[in-house]
């Protein structure tokens, strides 16, 4: 190995190389985020218009003529409301883009009550989620309606029905269907709610209630994996809606986009090992060496974001570390020989290829970064801490 003199101008020269890889790291991360959000939208309407939307059941409503009435009309809820719901999730993969479907089988038995000493004509409104979804093997009856076929306006059903003084009437709702990142019920305008009981199973272990939405008064795991859930309200005021969210999943896109956002930290790390190390052992690299570091670094992110959309990510992932790092210790091993390859590969491996990993967890990212830096700044202090700076910047 020919050791290069380490001078305040080849320092500018590394300076000016990290400079340009990072501009290079940028407009790929650019590129990827505009690749991603330009198809996102489009992938979505089609998801939707094949699989499903969002699915929001609303609880029934139902009214009599009231003439003492303001509007007319005085409106009565369900007195008794047993619902069950089976999600199942399946997320859909589109170019750089997961996505959160999954099949909902819903079924409710609810009374219908008469409040008043006389006999009421009660008409009863039931809204589906949503008008854009797919509805199969529906089933509403209405007892006493004498309704066979009901019919669906602009995405609701309404029934009349008789309903003795003092009684109540059941309906049963069944349909199984599918939709798109999380599934609600809603209880609407309804003040006051009496003896409803929501029981809900899931095929997933990562369970989250959206905001806005109650927690469940019991749940407990399935031994096949999954959650049973319950909601009981026996006679709750002011009883928040219901709601599931899909699990999360990784999307190739954002994850390779963010990757290339933040290499330049990493590479870095990586420059301020070799330099620092290279001074102590005497193996000081040039300029050009560390232009092809750099490019076998950027090869890391280049491979894996145009391989993303076509390979499985940690595949991906593994691949494109593996040939950066074959690149990089391969051309160390040949310029400075093992003990610099060692080192350089452990740097890297750590800098850029455990960094990079830490952005497949959320909120795990800035942590390692912080982590990595501390420990990288103890480990240079101690191997420096004798060194003459003067002897190492002196002039050529």
């Amino acid at each position: 190995m020919h050791s290069h003199k380490l001078t305040f101008r080849s320092i500018l020269a590394i300076g000016f190389i990290f400079i340009c890889t990072a501009v290079a790291w940028f407009i790929l991360g650019g590129a990827l985020t505009h690749r991603s959000m330009d198809r996102s939208g489009m992938m979505t309407h089609a998801v939707v218009d094949t699989w499903g939307p969002e699915l929001k059941q609303s609880h029934p409503v139902a009214w009599y003529e009231s003439p003492a009435s303001a509007t007319g009309r005085s409106v009565v809820y369900p007195n008794q409301s047993d619902v069950g719901v089976s999600l199942q999730y399946e997320p859909k993969r589109k170019g750089l883009f997961w996505y959160r479907t999954y099949q909902a089988q819903f079924e409710a038995r609810y009374e219908i009550p008469n409040v008043t000493p006389i006999e009421q004509t009660v008409f009863v409104s039931f809204s589906l989620p949503s008008s854009h979804a797919s509805y199969n093997e529906f089933i509403f009856e209405l007892k006493g309606s004498g309704v066979d076929e009901p019919v669906l306006r602009e995405g609701s059903i309404t029934q009349a029905v008789v309903i003795p003084a003092k009684s109540s009437v059941p309906l049963t709702v069944r349909y199984h269907a599918r939709g798109l990142n999380r599934w609600d019920y809603s209880l609407g305008d309804a003040e006051r709610v009496q003896n409803f009981k929501l029981q809900m199973s899931t095929d997933f272990e990562s369970i989250d209630f959206p905001a806005g939405t109650g927690s469940p008064t019991g749940r407990s795991e399935i031994d096949d994996g999954g959650w049973a859930l319950v909601w009981d309200y026996p006679d709750v005021i002011g009883a928040q809606s219901i709601g599931m969210d899909m699990p999360k999943v990784l999307n190739p896109g954002p994850v390779a986009s963010r990757i290339s956002f933040f290499a330049p930290v990493s590479l870095l790390f990586f420059f301020a090992v070799l330099l620092i190390f290279g001074a102590v052992k005497g193996m000081n690299l040039h300029p050009m060496n560390y232009f092809f570091l750099a490019a076998g670094c950027f090869a890391f992110q280049l491979l894996f974001a145009y391989t993303v959309d076509i390979m499985p990510i940690h595949l991906c992932f593994v691949l494109s570390a593996a040939v950066s790092l074959a690149l990089v210790g391969g051309y160390l091993n040949a310029v400075g020989g093992r003990q610099l390859a060692r080192i350089a590969l452990t740097a890297q491996f750590i800098y850029m290829v455990l960094f990079s990993y830490s952005f497949f967890f959320d909120g795990l990212s800035g942590l390692t970064i912080a982590v990595g830096a501390v420990a990288t700044l103890g480990v240079l202090m101690a191997a420096t801490a004798k060194m003459n700076w003067s002897q190492v910047f002196g002039s050529s």
